[in-house]
């Protein structure tokens, strides 16, 4: 066999992705989950109109290269120019053309200890060296963030708003005070992926030209579209421009483009499930609190239960559910990995959960 002649990068690296799949777990167990409330998906579903959309696209033709049509409706509903957006593979997708964009070998990238790991995976594909600072509770701290920017020069910096997987929020104009600290030519990379879930002021503050910040959306939350794959970028347009050196001009499918349009066009069914996600965080912080367990206060669209112990204790919790055919995630670093995530999901799934939550906690409780 020829030898595999990988770059010393690529050599360096593990064969890894940066999440396990809820399939991969049902094949394991061999046997499908009774609830899925560990990925954030919307178990609510698309707007019908948006699945009548992509079933009658054809499919024998690619999609458009520049996503017209999505990106003309996307600029008026956020009142900017075409220019400002930038239409991807979802936010994974367009954090991996940012980075390629930006991030050689050695250069430095901020980012919170233990936040959404996918855009740590991207630093690391592409040799960046990655530094981060810790949550300050249970929040990620633009002042810290900012600093730390500083003192290593980053090119870029990541903050969520609203966070995962801790579910809890900035409003916009902090983050847009915060951003006076940030360095000349420091790039935030701020992803909003659950700013449909939030208060109305989480959104950011400032003109979405500003070059110091670009915005990341996703039709993946509250739009329901996770399997279409669809995010879009908001920023001023010679960053939106750039894009067109790195990206996969065919990457966008045409069902999707065509799903999104429709999804955004239906703004009830969107106001629909957002009182859904409500009424289902409502529930689920009311079952932990009946288990002696602590919700913390959530602007997703799911809910993060502090289990009140250390990281062995709540991996006991989520072992225990997985058992039980409850699909669950947990944060990676400590603090926040004393804590479980949950999605919000249907009452069915709720219910299932209601009546899982409290064997799992005597399962763990017995170690």
């Amino acid at each position: 066999m020829t030898h595999i002649r990988l770059t010393p990068l690529a050599l360096s690296l593990p064969a890894t992705v940066p999440f396990v799949g809820p399939e991969t777990q049902e094949r394991a167990r061999g046997a499908a989950f009774t609830a899925r409330l560990g990925a954030n998906e919307s178990v609510f579903g698309p707007s019908p109109a948006a699945i009548t959309a992509m079933a009658e696209t054809p499919q024998w033709m690619y999609g458009d290269p520049e996503s017209f049509d999505l990106r003309m409706a996307l600029a008026a509903h956020h009142g900017c120019s075409p220019d400002n957006i930038m239409v991807g593979e979802g936010i994974d997708g367009l954090l991996g053309y940012l980075v390629r964009m930006f991030v050689a070998t050695g250069d430095a990238v901020v980012t919170s200890a233990g936040a959404y790991p996918t855009f740590n995976y991207h630093v690391a594909g592409f040799g960046g060296t990655l530094h981060t600072v810790p949550y300050v509770n249970d929040r990620e701290d633009p002042a810290s963030l900012f600093a730390k920017a500083a003192e290593v020069d980053a090119k870029l910096v990541y903050l969520a708003n609203p966070d995962n997987p801790m579910g809890t929020v900035h409003s916009g104009a902090e983050i847009a005070r915060a951003l006076d600290a940030l360095p000349a030519g420091t790039l935030l990379v701020l992803d909003e992926a659950y700013v449909e879930c939030a208060p109305e002021c989480t959104a950011l503050s400032l003109p979405v030209d500003d070059p110091r910040v670009i915005r990341m959306r996703t039709f993946s939350k509250v739009y329901g579209l996770a399997g279409a794959r669809v995010g879009y970028a908001i920023g001023h347009p010679d960053l939106i421009t750039a894009f067109h050196k790195v990206r996969n001009h065919f990457g966008m499918n045409r069902a999707a483009q065509a799903g999104a349009l429709a999804a955004l066009e239906d703004q009830p069914y969107l106001a629909q499930v957002q009182d859904q996600i409500v009424q289902a965080r409502d529930r689920i912080s009311q079952i932990a609190r009946s288990c002696g367990l602590t919700p913390i206060p959530s602007a997703t669209n799911f809910v993060t239960i502090d289990c009140g112990r250390d990281a062995v204790f709540a991996k006991a919790v989520l072992d225990g559910l997985i058992a039980q055919g409850i699909f669950v995630r947990m944060p990676f670093i400590a603090p926040q990995n004393r804590c479980i995530r949950i999605s919000c999901g249907t009452p069915e799934m709720l219910d299932a959960l209601a009546t899982a939550l409290p064997v799992a906690l005597e399962s763990a409780e017995k170690g």
